[in-house]
């Protein structure tokens, strides 16, 4: 579970309606969450209900239309200016002619690091992900799973405490997937970060997390927020346990729900 019980993201009575040539589109509509220090809080609902818009509000990719949100007690847009967050996309959007280190020194060499600091914090992240020796490797050289580990180094690499990710194994297979979800939780727990994780896949959502939030379709609202009671170490044969499939069991039937408010 979370350390602490500081606040890192609050929204209140969140909302966002995008203009478009068919007229208003409602994304978001009185969505009230508090994400807490060291959470990891996934997101899930169907295509289209907003996870991935709640996920660009935190980082000032989007603008909310009405209500608020603070992110460590700043605007979203103060956050963003003070690098309070990284943020790893669905695809792994590296550099092709760029090298592994190279990428992941971006932020870096945008903010200004002396450069003997950015090779330390290149070593450091590679290795807390496990990529130690492809630095000279480029993005076309590593594999799929490779190329996001590399993504979620570029995003530790300035050590924000506050690490959102959009669906970022998606389009793995699920051997990979499963490695990966392993290693995220390594990594969370050796970090501390506060991780906000948008996912399609409930067994994910219920392995990773220590909450889960339910989502509606459009307009996208929050219909649970489910507290894991898992223990923090978790292997993956924990998915065949009386205790993660009741977790299992709660969500899908809040999706359900959720879709009963279609009209």
């Amino acid at each position: 579970m979370s350390n602490t019980n500081e606040t890192v993201v609050a929204a209140s009575d969140l909302g966002l309606t995008f203009d478009t040539n068919d007229g208003p589109v409602t994304a978001l509509t009185s969505v009230n969450l508090d994400i807490r220090k060291g959470d990891f809080v996934s997101f899930i609902g169907p295509s289209g209900c907003g996870k991935t818009t709640f996920l660009r509000v935190i980082a000032d990719l989007e603008k909310p239309t009405s209500g608020t949100i603070s992110v460590n007690g700043m605007t979203p847009e103060q956050a963003r200016h003070k690098r309070a967050y990284g943020y790893v996309f669905q695809a792994s959007a590296l550099y092709p002619w760029r090298t592994i280190e190279k990428n992941i020194a971006l932020p870096l060499e945008i903010m200004g690091y002396p450069r003997g600091e950015q090779i330390a914090r290149i070593h450091r992240t590679l290795d807390l992900v496990n990529l130690t020796g492809f630095e000279k490797k480029y993005p076309w050289q590593l594999s799929g799973g490779m190329q996001q580990r590399a993504s979620i180094a570029r995003a530790l690499a300035f050590d924000a405490d506050l690490l959102l990710m959009d669906e970022p194994f998606g389009a793995l297979d699920e051997i990979v997937r499963d490695h990966l979800n392993e290693e995220l939780l390594k990594l969370w727990s050796a970090t501390q970060k506060t991780i906000c994780f948008v996912t399609h896949s409930i067994p994910e959502a219920v392995y990773l997390s220590t909450r889960i939030v339910v989502m509606s379709p459009r307009p996208g609202r929050v219909t649970d927020v489910i507290e894991s009671t898992l223990p923090k170490e978790r292997p993956l044969d924990i998915r065949e346990t009386p205790e993660f499939l009741e977790i299992a069991h709660r969500v899908r039937e809040g999706l359900r729900a959720g879709h009963s408010y279609e009209l």
